[in-house]
This record gives structure tokens, sequence and C-alpha cells, in this order.
């Protein structure tokens, strides 16, 4: 190939060469132009002054590291007549709290479901002598476990439930027949009797007449707590009931309470303030084990400014309510007793035109859900 022809290609390469590298040159002067010129003109944002910078909005990342209880229990609220804090299991009526009947309460005739259940080893009086229908079957559960044990079959219900006049009348008679009588037996004022309750009734003996408690009956005052009764007044509390020894005189609490105050030597007087003052809903809660099943109990105060108190009670356990007579409601969770939700308490007396709530709102801190259904 001439030389001449070699020259000149490669005098073509190398301007086509210098011709691409000045453009490069010239592209890359044009970006560091453009971003100096950006970096220049840009302008520090302020910050909105309708930014919450409280934290308050702050999203909560769950520890996953710490496992989840599936014995906790989540509570809820439960809408609860106000004036119930004057019913239940629990009511407290003595000297100073009296008892208020709706006339609405579920007595029976103790003759008569003596009749029903074809029981025939304890009577009453006569067949007008009632109690609450709830009361009865404990009651004759107990009677019928004694006469199994003893074939003792002398026991008669001596007195039960009263009304208000028939309470005025026993109280009339006996302040006339024993004026200045200290050692007279202590009736309670009309109104202020456990037996205006219907959860109270008293035993007698058909040879006689006179229930103290011993030989073969000593074994129902014994264990009368495992049927839900604790014997009411006894002498070592007469400064707190105010009422003098009672050995025949049996009270309708329910078992997890009558076994943790006979357990305790707690009268109800002693109990009722145990809870109110050590075991509120939002502080520490009573928890227990009687017969083999575990509870867990606290108070809660009634909303008096309204008709309605929205208690606190667990999901997915059974639960008991019931007032104190005085200022509030006693809930008692039964742990030993899940429930699918919605079934935890079916019987429980809801205000007119309200439902039972439920939560839906899974797992938190064991306390209130924040937003219960209303």
């Amino acid at each position: 190939m001439p030389k001449n022809k070699i020259s000149r290609e490669k005098s073509i390469r190398r301007t086509k060469t210098l011709t691409e590298l000045v453009i490069c040159t010239a592209i890359i002067a044009a970006g560091v132009y453009v971003a100096k010129d950006g970096i220049d003109n840009m302008k520090i944002i302020q910050q909105s002054q309708y930014v919450d910078t409280s934290g308050k909005n702050d999203v909560d990342i769950p520890d996953i590291s710490q496992p989840i209880d599936p014995n906790k229990i989540i509570f809820t609220y439960a809408p609860i007549n106000t004036k119930d804090k004057f019913k239940g299991d629990l009511i407290l009526v003595n000297n100073q709290y009296e008892y208020f009947s709706t006339g609405d309460e579920n007595l029976v005739s103790i003759m008569e479901k003596n009749d029903e259940t074809e029981r025939n080893f304890y009577t009453a009086v006569d067949y007008t002598y009632t109690i609450l229908e709830s009361v009865y079957e404990p009651m004759a559960k107990m009677i019928e476990d004694f006469y199994n044990i003893y074939e003792n079959d002398t026991l008669i219900i001596y007195g039960s439930h009263r009304t208000k006049e028939f309470q005025q009348q026993l109280y009339d008679q006996f302040t006339a027949s024993t004026a200045g009588d200290e050692e007279a037996p202590i009736v309670a004022k009309p109104g202020f009797s456990e037996h205006e309750t219907g959860y109270a009734f008293d035993f007698s003996e058909i040879i006689n007449l006179d229930y103290q408690g011993t030989g073969d009956f000593e074994w129902l005052n014994s264990n009368c707590y495992k049927y839900g009764f604790v014997i009411r007044y006894t002498e070592d509390k007469e400064s707190i009931t105010e009422f003098r020894s009672e050995p025949w005189h049996f009270r309708y609490v329910g078992i997890p309470h009558a076994t943790y105050m006979t357990e305790n030597n707690l009268c109800l007087e002693e109990y009722i303030d145990l809870l109110r003052m050590n075991y509120p809903y939002d502080g520490e809660h009573l928890e227990f084990t009687a017969e083999g099943a575990d509870y867990e109990v606290f108070f809660f105060a009634s909303d008096d400014a309204s008709d309605v108190t929205n208690v606190p009670v667990p999901t997915g356990y059974r639960y008991d309510i019931s007032g104190n007579n005085i200022d509030g409601f006693i809930v008692t969770v039964h742990k030993s007793e899940k429930v699918a939700p919605g079934e935890e308490n079916p019987d429980m007396n809801t205000p007119d035109g309200e439902e039972e709530p439920t939560d839906e709102s899974g797992e938190d801190d064991g306390n209130i859900d924040d937003n219960p259904i209303e």
C-alpha cells in the first residue's frame, strides 16, 4: 500500500478521536455546571408548624421476643344497671345496710321442691316456707350428703325467707318480751334481716327443737362452705356482726367466697371490706383456689351518677357479678372454666335495650379494651 494512503488514514482516525474527546469534555462540563447551579439555588425547607413532634403518633413496634401468655385474661366492659349493686350472692345486709327488695325474688317452696325431687330426709315447718331457687339445690345437696353419712332425718328448716312485714312482727314481739334483758337474742330490724333476701335459712331438729351444730350436726357446720354456705354469726365475730352467735343460721355466698372466708376466718363484713379496700379492679386482684378450681376476684365501684355502670368483665372465662349492697360490684372470674366468647355469663342482667359487649381487640396488656363495643 502506498505510504501516502496510510498516512491519510491515520490522520482521519486521529481527527475522529480528537473530536470525540472534545464532545465528551463538553458534556461533562455542562453536567457540572447544571449540578452547581442546582446546589447554589437550593433552599432549606422549614418544618411545618402543624407537624406533631410529641411522639404520640409514633408506631409501636411489638416486642415479638416475648411469648404471648395464653392464660392472660382480657377484659372488656359490660353495662350493668347501677341499682343492681343491691342484688347478688354477696350483698351485705346488717344493722347498717338495709335490704332493698324489688319484689321479684325468685322464691320457691322448700317442701314443694322436696316433693318434686323426692327428698324426704328433711322438711320445713310448712309449705309457705320459701327460699331463693338458686339456693335450694346447694342446701338440699348438703343435707342429702349429711343424711347419706349419718342417716339422720331429723333436720327441719325453721326459718327461711321472710317479708319485711313478718320481720316487723318478730321484731316487735322480741323487743317487747325481752326489754332490758341483755342476754336476749338480737332480732334484726325490719328491712335489715338476711332472711328478707332469701339467701339465709335456719336449721332446727324435730327431737329437741334446739340446733347447736354439735353431734352429728357438727358435720354440717364444718362442711357447709363446700356447698357455698357460711355460718353467718359466730361468737368470735359478735363485735363486728353485732349479732350473738347463731350456729343454726346459714347464709349462701357461693363456693369460692365461702371457702375463702372459712379458711381465713372472715365474717361477711370483713370479706366485703377486704375486697373494697385491697382488691379494686385497677389494682391487685384476689386470687385463690377453692375446691380444686382457680378464682380471681376484684371490686369495682358503681357509677352512682349514671343509671348504668360499665363493669369490667373477662372474655373467654365464666364469671359472676354481685352487688355488695354498699358501693359497687364484686366480679368473680372462674379461671378454671374457659368458654367461647359470648358465653361467659349468658344469664347476666343487662340494662333494657343494651346488649352485652364482646371484645374484638385481641391481645392487650390485660386491662380493659380501649375500644369496647358499646
